[in-house]
């Protein structure tokens, strides 16, 4: 008998920040619930990059990223990833992403972000009444756009119910595992962590 996969959407757009998506990507793509049997079963992750359309996307530093899928035809999601990187900037005023990003995340058990993805769920009203963090270059930002969340400017993570929102690039490897943990134990997310030769994150205060 099978056992239905979580399924994971990233959403990557021009000028997303690379380790932003690839992170979690990694993470959510080497999980396993039975690290002896690594090499034999699959992910309990289903994980799909989707984009505005299905055409190459140009991350930063010119990575060129082939999507999954586009929001269209895009399926329910049971995690949604939103990444930043300097597209987000161009994103806060494109309204047919933004009602994409409030529609989905609305709708998925589970929500977060990475870096200034955080801008944009601030944007479309998913961080009101919540706590929330982004890069901290970016916190000022967050707060003039989400002025209904409150900011953390001291952690590397920030969970609070079903959003988990993270600080800058790297910390998207932190959330996802927190993600990991969440759904399917604390020892499958270390048995994660210790294959990619990442610390576990012990806790959340940010790291600079």
């Amino acid at each position: 008998m099978t056992t239905a996969r979580t399924r994971v959407g990233i959403l990557v757009f021009p000028d997303v920040e690379v380790l932003d998506f690839c992170g979690p990507f990694e993470v959510f793509s080497v999980t396993r619930l039975d690290d002896v049997r690594r090499r034999q079963d699959p992910s309990p992750f289903e994980v799909r990059l989707v984009a505005e359309t299905r055409d190459v996307v140009v991350a930063t530093g010119g990575l060129r990223v082939l999507p999954d899928c586009a929001v269209a035809e895009c399926p329910p999601l049971d995690v949604l990833v939103v990444p930043g990187g300097w597209g987000t900037r161009r994103l806060l005023e494109h309204r047919p992403l933004l009602d994409w990003i409030a529609a989905r995340g609305g709708a998925a058990p589970m929500l977060t972000s990475v870096c200034t993805g955080a801008l944009l769920l601030g944007r479309v009203g998913l961080l009101d009444g919540r706590r929330a963090t982004t890069h901290w270059r970016s916190l000022g930002l967050l707060r003039t756009i989400a002025p209904r969340a409150t900011v953390e400017d001291g952690l590397h993570v920030v969970e609070d119910g079903r959003v988990v929102t993270s600080a800058g690039i790297s910390a998207g490897i932190d959330m996802a595992l927190r993600v990991v943990a969440r759904l399917y134990g604390e020892r499958v997310a270390r048995e994660t962590a210790r294959h990619m030769e990442y610390p576990y994150p012990e806790d959340v205060r940010r790291r600079i």
